[in-house]
Order: C-alpha cells, then sequence, then structure tokens
C-alpha cells in the first residue's frame, strides 16, 4: 500500500475539502486500496501560503493550493484572480481552458503534475458599513490574500492587510480586517456575519484551486493506479463545479439568516470596482508580457 497526504488550507466542511476527501475516496476504492490519500484540512498540516512548496519539496506527496495567490511568482497563476475579467461560471470555464496548458507545462517544469482545478463561487464585498462607491473604502482595513486583492485595496485606497481563510474570523474579532473581497463560502465559513453586515454582490472574479502531486511520487505509481488518480481527478472538477454553484446560493441565503444584508451593488460601486479591473488587466498585461497576450487572446476566442 502506498499512503500519500494532502494538504489543504480550509475548513473540512468547505465544498472543496469535500470534494478532496470524496477524491481520495475513489482513489482508494479504484486501486482497491492500493494508494490511500489522506486529506489534512484547515491549514493543519502546512499553511495555505507553504503548500506549493512542501508539494515540490516532497514533504507531502499532494497539496491544493488557490492559484491567485502564487501570481507574483509567475503571471499566468493571477489570470482568474483579476477583477472583471471572467465574472460568471461560463467565462471562468472559459478562461481555465486558456489556462490550464500553460500551467500544467509550468508545473511539470518545476516537478509537479496538476491533477485538477476547482472555482470558488464568483467573489464579493463584505464590509462593516454600507458602501455605495469606491470612495468609501477610502483607509478601511482590507484583507489581501493575494497580490491581486493587495493591489484592489491600493487602488480603492484602502489599507492591505495580509490574511489567510484560517485566521480570517481572528482577524475581524480583533478589527485587525473591517473589509475583504471573498465568496460567500467563505463568509459563512468563517462566520463573517458574526463581525460584519454587509454583503455586495459583486460577482467579481471566480479564483481557482488546483490540486497538485509531486512528479516523483506520482510517477512511482504503476500505470493502472496512474490512471484511477487521473479519473478521479476528472471526476472531482466536474463534482466540484457543481458543488461550487450550489455553494454560491445557499451561502448567500446563509448569510441572510444570520442577519446579513446580502445586497446588489450599486451602479456606482460597480462602475468604480469595473475601472480597478482594467486597470488591473493592463498592469497584468504588462507583466505577462507575450504569455499573457496569448492567455488573453485563447480566452477571448
Amino acid at each position: 500500500q502506498t499512503k500519500w497526504d494532502l494538504a489543504s488550507a480550509y475548513p473540512a466542511n468547505n465544498f472543496h475539502s469535500e470534494n478532496l476527501v470524496q477524491f481520495a475516496s475513489d482513489v482508494e476504492k479504484a486501486t482497491a486500496g492500493k494508494l490511500k490519500i489522506t486529506v489534512h484540512s484547515n491549514a493543519s498540516l502546512f499553511k495555505a501560503t507553504e503548500i506549493k512548496r512542501a508539494v515540490q519539496g516532497g514533504q507531502t506527496q499532494a497539496g491544493e493550493v488557490i492559484q491567485a495567490s502564487m501570481q507574483n511568482e509567475w503571471q499566468i497563476y493571477g489570470a482568474d484572480g483579476l477583477p472583471f475579467l471572467a465574472d460568471s461560471y461560463e467565462e471562468s470555464l472559459k478562461l481555465q481552458a486558456a489556462q490550464r496548458p500553460l500551467i500544467e507545462k509550468k508545473l511539470s517544469d518545476q516537478g509537479l503534475v496538476y491533477l485538477y482545478a476547482v472555482a470558488w463561487p464568483p467573489q464579493g464585498l463584505f464590509t462593516k458599513k454600507p458602501i455605495s462607491s469606491a470612495a468609501d473604502l477610502k483607509s478601511i482595513k482590507w484583507r489581501a490574500y493575494s497580490p491581486a486583492t493587495a493591489r484592489i485595496a491600493d487602488l480603492v485606497k484602502a489599507q492591505p492587510v495580509t490574511v489567510q481563510a484560517a485566521e480570517l474570523s481572528q482577524a475581524l474579532a480583533t478589527g485587525v480586517v473591517e473589509a475583504t473581497m471573498t465568496s460567500g463560502a467563505t463568509g459563512v465559513d468563517g462566520k463573517l456575519y458574526e463581525h460584519l453586515k454587509y454583503y455586495y454582490d459583486l460577482q467579481a472574479w471566480l479564483p481557482k484551486n488546483m490540486v497538485i502531486v509531486n512528479r516523483k511520487a506520482f510517477d512511482a505509481l504503476d500505470k493502472a493506479t496512474q490512471d484511477a488518480v487521473l479519473k478521479a481527478a476528472a471526476a472531482a472538477e466536474v463534482r466540484g463545479l457543481a458543488a461550487s454553484k450550489r455553494v454560491d446560493t445557499e451561502s448567500k441565503a446563509k448569510l441572510k439568516a444570520n442577519g446579513m444584508q446580502v445586497l446588489e451593488a450599486s451602479s456606482q460601486l460597480k462602475a468604480d470596482m469595473k475601472k480597478v479591473g482594467e486597470t488591473m488587466l493592463g498592469e497584468w498585461l504588462e507583466k505577462a508580457g507575450a504569455e499573457g497576450q496569448s492567455l488573453l487572446s485563447a480566452y477571448k476566442r
């Protein structure tokens, strides 16, 4: 029997984590127990920012990482974290199709295997006070979890504070954070309704979590086991997308049920944020160069 550990940074009851557990179970069943994968959720094995390196170095055989958090390493990772570039599930799938071959090659060069990716529900804005335009965000303590979310803070003149999902509730409780752009799912996971009053359903972007494996660990498996892993990964991608859509609807209902005001963004706030998105796309293209341009062309096709 071969045993793998899979590190994840999200709570055990998050839909991504549940999907990982199902994936692990599918692999174990398909290989008749030959490969057993243990999922370690809630950053219990490694922090979100340490997972990719840990998989690369073989400290854990597999891991789940949010692509957008790795944008500083390589701009293409951050394409699905650009506000209003792909702002629906349909657009997110098109962007994923354009991103995937580039990411697979990059990971392969780094000794990693790309298994699958699943989008979070569309990102909205959680705040303590009502917001009707970007001007209302000035000086607000803004949670950043990726280069893009930090840049949004700069552009709306908020104060960026780097906080990963596992530490978010504490940061809110202690007043370190007063606003965040994230999905309704994270809002429910972190019980953001205990500290924040408003959720603006901006549908700004759908960042993806991808599941990666150490290449040596993958290559050490026999062909039948490798095939079983890839088949289970393809099924997890389809199942994860359906779960993401379901969770998007459910989490907004849960936020409301817990006393949060779930609102449409004002046309002014939408226009202000769209402008932020355009600025960031321009900056991203400058940094991403020819690779970014070809990704964008493939996506627009």
